[in-house]
């Protein structure tokens, strides 16, 4: 039997692949037969542009207010202009406010955030700077009122609508995000959700509060970042391709520098990838390996640049809101906390800017807001995962919620505050893709279609309206301290802040009133909050400052010398507090209580040996024979 003779040549037969299923897309294409006008990305940036300047025009009128303070009116950075860059760029985003009351990083990991205040130093370059020699006392001064007062406000009110414009830069850039990454095949949601996201009231302090304008840049390049990203995944041209990955990176770079909600892209970039572009779970972090570059080099500038939190802040209860919690009591209030977050996404009202101590009491597992909101949030983990499955849309709207809220609910991270109706400004862009999501299939379900489109735009349009007036009204609230915290006083009356800096502002009326009996009915009535303010938190020491400050103006020295030792007994180092007591002896003296004189001038050299009128004073009273 001949032998068959074998090809060595010929390969050896492969077994064949089972096809791969295709993926469909769940996410619905928009209705053909809608008008083509409703696909048109101008028309839709235009109705988006409009919407986000008219809503928030008006807070061009407005003053400085909460940590406006802070990060422009106390920052000598900002007053120098370009001058000003390279500190802003090389230290926390409070350095120069910790210097003024002899300390440092009083935040959980620090706050660098460059870029935000980089662009107040930019503006203010224009609006006409300090000199390097007087911008020290313009600082300590600002505030205080007169002329450098006017023009603080003046000043404010242009930042105020630069504000506006990159507000509404970022949102037209957010609407390309959503209809190039997220909704490809449906314009139509992409605009619905951006409108969702620009009308919502939640966002009134991210826009209305100078010194949020962080926010505002952070989710300008992260959707940037998206943008350029998937460019470059879809360009065949090398040059091109290069040109899309500097710009992303370049991007990704910026957002960091604006805010640290960028590190959530190490997990939303490869989700995008492999949700929309269909890509493997290994084609996926492949793709977003040059933004992981990135983001280990920064975190490493980060730990060069941020100092460590200083040990007395640990204790503090308005820097460390869950000091005085057992451990059972933080984990369960910072859970029913995020609950919070979800409530004022479906219903904003009322809006507050403090959630400080004692606003939030802290909770138990005994309560059933703690569980409720755990309920909800393990739901929404599953739901994750389900849609994760599908590849839906859903999956990553989700995802963006979730994420981010991580960043800012305190179980991960300790971020020093409570909560705060800004931190929400990025994971409700999750919360606006789904509510688009679901009423455009909502929309197609109604039938005839006609009337499904016509029940959809009078629902949008009422929403608008409803939306508009909330947010025109809650913007003159953040015209000045004065009145967002008189208005925020009937929201959040617990809250330690907002009773001090109502108090503040009733002693600082007083100094302009003309009728004398209103102005101490004014200091009394600021004495009043301090006094609740204190009962709240003990050991505030501004509190105690400020109303020893009320009380010297009314003349009562001895309220007054009470209230300034309880700050020297609680932080010895505060700036010029043995002037402050010089000043209470003086009033002791004009009383002719000199016994109570000499005693404070004594305490006064006791702080601080070289206080030459404490020392002056006391040789005129042994001159005279006083005792």
């Amino acid at each position: 039997m001949a032998k068959k003779i074998v090809n060595t040549n010929q390969r050896p037969a492969q077994a064949a692949k089972p096809k791969q299923e295709a993926i469909a897309d769940p996410t619905p294409a928009m209705d053909p037969t809608l008008p083509a006008w409703l696909s048109d990305f101008k028309i839709h940036a235009i109705i988006i542009g409009l919407l986000a300047f008219l809503f928030y025009i008006n807070t061009a009128q407005n003053e400085y207010a909460l940590d406006d303070t802070i990060v422009i009116v106390k920052n000598k950075d900002v007053y120098e202009g370009f001058a000003g860059l390279p500190h802003i760029m090389t230290h926390d985003a409070y350095d120069n406010y910790y210097a003024l009351f002899n300390s440092s990083n009083q935040l959980a990991g620090g706050r660098y955030r460059p870029l935000s205040v980089a662009t107040f130093a930019i503006e203010q370059q224009f609006l006409g700077t300090i000199p390097a020699s007087k911008v020290d006392s313009v600082v300590a001064n600002a505030g205080g009122g007169g002329p450098q007062e006017k023009k603080l406000i003046k000043d404010m009110h242009v930042h105020h609508f630069f504000g506006v414009l990159w507000f509404t830069l970022s949102m037209v850039v957010l609407l390309y995000f959503l209809r190039y990454v997220v909704f490809k095949k449906n314009p139509l949601m992409a605009l619905l959700a951006a409108v969702i996201f620009v009308i919502h009231p939640i966002h009134t302090e991210v826009v209305a509060n100078v010194k949020s304008r962080d926010e505002v840049l952070s989710l300008l390049f992260i959707c940037l970042t998206y943008i350029f990203a998937f460019k470059y995944e879809e360009q065949s041209d090398k040059k091109e391709k290069r040109w899309m990955l500097v710009m992303g990176i370049l991007s990704f770079v910026l957002a960091f520098l604006s805010k640290e909600y960028a590190v959530g892209m190490i997990i939303l970039m490869p989700l995008a990838f492999y949700l929309f572009n269909k890509y493997s779970l290994s084609q996926s972090i492949k793709a977003s390996l040059p933004y992981f570059v990135v983001m280990g080099l920064y975190m490493l500038l980060r730990l060069q640049i941020i100092a460590p939190m200083s040990k007395d802040s640990e204790t503090d209860i308005l820097n460390n809101p869950y000091a005085l919690a057992s451990h059972s009591e933080q984990l369960a209030t910072k859970i029913s906390t995020t609950f919070n977050y979800l409530r004022l996404l479906v219903f904003p009202h009322p809006l507050s800017a403090d959630y400080s101590y004692n606003t939030i009491p802290y909770k138990d597992f005994t309560d059933i807001i703690v569980w409720i909101s755990l309920a909800v949030h393990i739901w929404l983990f599953r739901m994750f995962f389900y849609y994760l499955k599908r590849r839906s849309v859903l999956c990553f709207a989700i995802g963006f919620y979730l994420v981010n809220l991580l960043l800012i609910c305190n179980i991960i991270f300790n971020i020093g505050g409570t909560m705060g109706e800004r931190l929400i400004y990025h994971s409700s862009v999750g919360f606006a893709i789904a509510v688009a999501y679901f009423l455009y299939l909502g929309m197609e379900k109604i039938k005839p279609a006609a009337t499904g489109r016509m029940a959809l735009a009078g629902l949008m349009v009422v929403l608008v309206v409803l939306c508009g007036f909330k947010v025109i009204e809650r913007n003159e609230n953040w015209t000045s301290d004065k009145t967002l915290f008189f208005h925020d006083i009937n929201v959040a009356p617990n809250s330690v802040l907002v009773n001090a800096d109502v108090a503040s502002s009733l002693v600082n009326m007083a100094e302009g009133e003309k009728d004398s009996t209103k102005a101490l009915d004014d200091i009394r009535k600021g004495i009043h909050y301090f006094d609740r303010a204190i009962d709240i938190d003990p050991a505030f020491v501004s509190g105690y400052l400020n109303r020893g400050m009320a009380f010297f103006k009314l003349k009562q020295p001895d309220s007054a010398y009470y209230n300034l030792c309880k700050v020297r007994d609680l932080y010895p180092r505060y700036p010029k507090l043995s002037e402050m007591f010089f000043n209470v002896g003086v009033n002791f003296y004009q009383q002719k209580r000199y016994r109570e004189a000499i005693s404070v001038w004594q305490a006064t050299l006791q702080m601080d040996p070289n206080n030459t009128l404490a020392r002056n004073a006391l040789a005129v009273m042994a001159q005279q024979g006083m005792r």
